[in-house]
């Protein structure tokens, strides 16, 4: 019989009972992230421009009795931020988990034509990078009020790595490891984490254009697992950063890859 005063339990891996905001909920790892959610017991404000995208995950959820908001909402834009996060709080309570998981990826070749390159470059930085920082400030009060506060943002393998004709998503999804590993250290005082995951090849809304002989044909060639990955694996992954457990995972950039950056060739 095993001496239960040498049982491990100081932790708690439950969020039953939690708030979280999740951006880009509308579809992908973002939809995916919000049932894990629901599942273990949070409520969930669906924040996406898709306000079509988020309203079917909402009644996904309101079906399986969960408790969700959908709310559209413009990360790029303060006052459009900041109304969604009141929206959650007067719903649902204060913000106990942000996830910052909307993106784009705009075509940003360095010799394009200068107003096309101009525009692909703000908007993706104002989208990939700006939004984060709009969204960590209008929740931040909430998440330091008790030193359990959680925030994840989504990077990508281009974070760690580069393909051509993506500068500005390269350049953005760099800038998101950076961040979360300045704010770490800015907000690890006062009990708030913040982490990164960096997925690699996932069947998102992302690379639906990319025909599945060519997916088929990469996965081969550059992931050791042989395929691309599932929205709700990464999900997974993030949701490992948001337990109570967790309180010392901090700074962390967990990639998601199916090993694809650990291969030399």
């Amino acid at each position: 019989m095993t001496d239960s005063s040498t049982q491990l339990g100081k932790f708690s891996r439950s969020i039953a009972g939690r708030t979280a905001i999740v951006t880009g909920a509308g579809s992908g790892m973002g939809r995916a992230l919000s049932h894990l959610l629901i599942d273990q017991g949070a409520r969930v404000g669906l924040l996406d421009r898709n306000a079509d995208g988020i309203t079917t995950v909402a009644a996904e959820i309101a079906s399986a009795g969960g408790n969700a908001i959908a709310i559209e909402t413009d990360v790029s834009q303060i006052d459009s931020v900041a109304r969604s996060v009141a929206t959650v709080r007067d719903t649902f309570g204060p913000i106990d988990i942000l996830v910052n998981n909307a993106g784009i990826s705009l075509a940003s070749s360095i010799d394009a034509d200068e107003d096309a390159y101009t525009s692909s470059w703000a908007r993706t930085l104002e989208v990939n990078l700006g939004a984060h920082t709009t969204t960590i400030r209008a929740c931040l009060d909430d998440l330091a009020r008790n030193g359990e506060g959680r925030i994840v943002n989504v990077a990508s393998t281009e974070g760690l790595g580069a393909t051509p004709g993506l500068s500005a998503y390269t350049a953005s999804k760099h800038g998101v490891i950076g961040l979360t590993k300045s704010l770490a250290v800015e907000l690890g005082r006062r009990g708030v984490t913040v982490n990164c995951v960096c997925p690699g090849p996932i069947r998102t809304g992302m690379t639906a254009e990319i025909p599945d002989d060519a997916k088929d044909k990469f996965a081969r060639r550059r992931v050791p697992v042989g395929r691309y990955g599932d929205p709700e694996e990464v999900a997974h992954g993030m949701l490992n950063f948001l337990f109570p457990a967790s309180s010392y995972m901090n700074g962390a950039v967990l990639v998601v890859d199916g090993g694809m950056t650990s291969q030399n060739t």
